[in-house]
């Protein structure tokens, strides 16, 4: 297997935990009362082993082909990282509380939001 097979392999998972974090934030949104869903923690989780490991695969995919593989800007990875590293925060700590209320659901959802779109746009 070679290092951009593994790449595409991380980027899927990295996708699929972002998406795991909006879909299981957004099916509690009109629940009353709302549960934490561990299942964010592991979501949460994913993205971050997955972004990291695609972080690691940039730098010698980029001295195999530097016009394919350009190298990634330092900063956005760093406040992604930031952002992904709170989410886990909050959720550790939600998870040990039994009322999970609407400003830590906002306030994960909002994180998430705020993470994908510096993905796309920055």
């Amino acid at each position: 297997m070679n290092l951009s097979m593994i790449n595409t392999i991380a980027y899927i998972l990295h996708m699929l935990g972002i998406l795991g974090i909006l879909v299981l934030l957004l099916a509690q949104g009109s629940k009353k009362p709302r549960k934490f869903n561990t299942g964010v923690l592991h979501s949460a989780a994913t993205a971050l082993v997955a972004g990291l490991i695609m972080v690691g695969l940039r730098h010698p995919l980029n001295a195999d082909n530097p016009t394919e593989w350009p190298l990634f800007n330092n900063s956005k990875i760093a406040v992604k990282l930031g952002i992904v590293l709170i989410i886990l925060v909050i959720g550790y700590r939600q998870n040990k509380k039994s009322v999970f209320t609407t400003k830590t659901w906002a306030t994960l959802l909002g994180l998430t939001v705020a993470n994908i779109v510096i993905a796309v746009t920055w």
